[in-house]
């Protein structure tokens, strides 16, 4: 959901930029790996949730970059739904018990 909602906001981005913006927009909390997010990048375009090419950098070095497609923008606003219905009913019973 994290790499959707900064695809979502900053996109079309390489997967180490996604990684840092992760890292720095939560004071440095969420720590992603490399084999935690191409893995995933992977599977997000396997499921056309994320669409991604090859971009030639003028050092001369490829990068791939990602972007959201209309399938991962939508999968994106039923996750954040998902996430607020569990962190609601997760507060609920912190505040009640």
């Amino acid at each position: 959901m994290l790499a959707l909602k900064i695809l979502s906001r900053r996109g079309p981005l390489h997967g180490y930029a996604i990684m840092t913006a992760i890292e720095q927009i939560s004071g440095e909390v969420l720590q992603v790996e490399e084999g935690s997010l191409y893995p995933a990048l992977h599977r997000m375009e396997e499921a056309c949730l994320v669409r991604a090419k090859w971009i030639d950098k003028e050092n001369g070095r490829r990068t791939r970059s990602y972007e959201l497609t209309a399938r991962g923008r939508k999968q994106l606003a039923n996750e954040e739904a998902r996430w607020e219905a569990v962190t609601g009913a997760v507060r609920r019973v912190l505040n009640l018990a």
